[in-house]
């Protein structure tokens, strides 16, 4: 019966809010609630000219503010062609169930620029991104406690200083100011593991689902997560990181790379960091001379795989392709990659998804990371690292004591040094994705939702509604 639902609208956003409608159906919510959370609050349009080569361009810019029973509101801004008020507007409705999945305190927002950032100059980049901050704040629509934007497709932590610096020069006295915005590069407050962050909360959810052998079982999958062959498709931030990850930490085996020009292909396994490389020199795989190519990249989606990441663009698994699809896992480490039919014919025959609200949620974990130490004004574990060295090192001679042994050079640099700023990041973020993981698995088998995706909007919309019933907004 699942399968064969009406068919999807191709819109982002009606997808995004037909997985909500399937989700607030298994909960008994006061009269206008669901529709208040369902809404996005507040979405600015600008347009606004930039001096180019003598003459004037006009740029189409956005920023929607979907949720405000958290502040400040939270979400990325990117830079492309396709990005509109409809696109915007569904990320940032992601991005609201995202923060509450996670328990993360921030309202949902995001942001795009309508530019080509792999065209344009640096100089037009930073142009563009400094008037954009400034009509932001013109608007009220950035500040700390206000809406604090990160990095997304097409933007990187260049782009967010730019902004952070616009900001801080544009509200003088403000000495929070660094905190107007996350991603930003190391030496001008930002935080160590932001740039990998999601491409890491992909491999700590994927890891979290292994560690669960009923859900491995449940799926069709044999085996550790060191047995499992993926493709990956999209080898930008996120999906490189995830790949770098999984295959160099955790022992799975790249076997597909898809890309805008084409896609890889070996049984043994591809060299993700070589890869990765060539694709950044010459903006594509064609040519790459590792692996197969395919000349049709989005062919690997349908391709025989364990696991299937899809870590490009929204509208990838769609009714046109999911039949074909043969990984018994998929990982949405992109926002809205399968669409809400194409979810519901996965769950019926059996295939596991990890939804985007989950997996994608290691990057806003990590940038309320950064948002709190901006505002703390000191690095995590400033305070305390010495201290954790001394007690190990304290304990450790007192092994040697009693044992008369003694421990290696090697043993003692490992076992005694306290935790890092980096440490710490990752620690938290995957303390988050196990707790977030967990919560969904007990939603699930408490409403008796169909699957991960159903729980895990479940759980969020189960937690803004609480926010907003004691701020006594509903009874």
């Amino acid at each position: 019966m699942i399968a064969h639902m009406a068919p999807e609208n191709s819109k982002f956003i009606d997808n995004v809010l037909r997985m909500f409608d399937q989700a607030v159906a298994y909960l008994d919510l006061p009269d206008g609630l669901a529709e208040q959370i369902k809404i996005c609050d507040s979405v600015l349009r600008v347009q606004f000219p930039v001096r180019v080569d003598g003459g004037y361009r006009i740029i189409d810019a956005y920023r929607a503010q979907h949720s405000h029973h958290m502040t400040p509101t939270k979400g990325g801004i990117r830079y492309s062609l396709h990005v509109d008020q409809d696109e915007v507007v569904a990320l940032a409705t992601l991005m609201t169930l995202k923060c509450a999945l996670v328990n993360v305190p921030f309202g949902g927002a995001k942001g795009g620029v309508r530019i080509n950032p792999r065209v344009e100059p640096p100089e037009i980049l930073e142009k563009v991104t400094r008037r954009y901050a400034a009509e932001l704040m013109w608007k009220n629509f950035i500040g700390p406690a206000i809406d604090v934007p990160a990095p997304d497709m097409g933007t990187s932590a260049r782009e967010m200083a730019w902004i952070a610096d616009t900001f801080g020069t544009m509200s003088t006295g403000e000495m929070d100011a660094n905190a107007c915005v996350t991603g930003k590069p190391i030496t001008q407050g930002g935080i160590p593991g932001r740039n990998e962050a999601t491409g890491r909360g992909v491999q700590y959810g994927i890891r979290e689902f292994f560690r669960h052998l009923k859900e491995v079982e449940r799926c069709g999958l044999k085996g550790e997560l060191c047995d499992q062959k993926i493709v990956v498709q999209g080898l930008g931030n996120v999906g490189y990181h995830a790949a770098k990850f999984l295959s160099g930490e955790d022992g799975c085996t790249i076997v597909g790379i898809a890309e805008r020009d084409g896609g890889l292909w070996d049984d043994d396994g591809l060299d993700v960091e070589a890869v990765a490389t060539y694709l950044r020199a010459n903006g594509g795989v064609k040519g790459c001379g590792i692996g197969t190519y395919i000349e049709d990249g989005r062919s690997l989606l349908t391709s025989q795989c364990d696991i299937l990441i899809p870590a490009a663009l929204e509208n990838q698994i769609t009714a046109d392709n999911v039949d074909g699809v043969k990984a018994r896992l998929v990982a949405e480490a992109a926002n809205g990659p399968t669409t809400a039919s194409a979810a519901n014919n996965l769950t019926a025959r059996g295939i596991a998804v990890l939804p985007d609200l989950y997996l994608n949620a290691g990057g806003v974990t990590v940038s309320y990371f950064e948002w709190s130490k901006n505002l703390a004004h000191i690095r995590f574990g400033r305070l305390d690292k010495r201290l954790e060295e001394a007690r190990a090192s304290q304990l450790m001679g007192a092994i040697e004591s009693m044992t008369g042994t003694r421990f290696t050079p090697d043993q003692w640099r490992d076992l005694a040094r306290g935790a890092d700023e980096i440490d710490r990041v990752r620690s938290g973020l995957d303390d988050t994705m196990r707790h977030a993981f967990g919560e969904m698995i007990e939603a699930r088998d408490e409403f008796g939702a169909p699957d991960l995706r159903s729980a895990a909007y479940i759980v969020a919309i189960q937690k803004i509604a609480t926010a907003y019933m004691n701020r006594g907004i509903f009874p």
